[in-house]
């Protein structure tokens, strides 16, 4: 099982795109992009399998624009228990919703906000 985002990266760049490079800072909207398969790509590690997983709408737009003044295509690829799954944004219709999430990844802060979000299912990626 691929724990982090780390072993997701590595996993990727052995397997599917040897050219695979991680983002230059930390805080940019993707974390890794291959210029060989013109990607432009988000990671992310669930640490439990989910039908549905979701991508926040202020990441999507960042990582849309990224890509479309690149030139290249924008994938939001997910592990879970199950597998990894591959999604190319640029062909997959989204429906937003608002929902209470926590504000933060650190599970010790209980503190939620209103964030606008998407659920792709796993049927609507590539298994890789």
């Amino acid at each position: 099982m691929i724990e982090t985002e780390a072993d997701l990266f590595t996993y990727l760049k052995l397997r599917y795109m040897s050219d695979l490079e991680k983002a230059s800072h930390e805080f940019d909207y993707h974390d890794c992009q291959s210029d060989t398969t013109k990607r432009h790509i988000e990671l992310k590690c669930r640490h439990r399998h989910y039908d549905e997983l979701i991508l926040e709408k202020d990441k999507y737009d960042a990582l849309m624009q990224q890509a479309e003044r690149l030139g290249y295509t924008p994938w939001y690829i997910n592990s879970t228990p199950q597998g990894v799954y591959g999604f190319n944004l640029k062909i997959i219709k989204m429906t937003w919703t608002i929902r209470q999430l926590p504000a933060t990844t650190t599970f010790n802060n209980p503190q939620t906000i209103s964030k606008t979000v998407t659920y792709l299912k796993i049927s609507q990626g590539a298994k890789l």
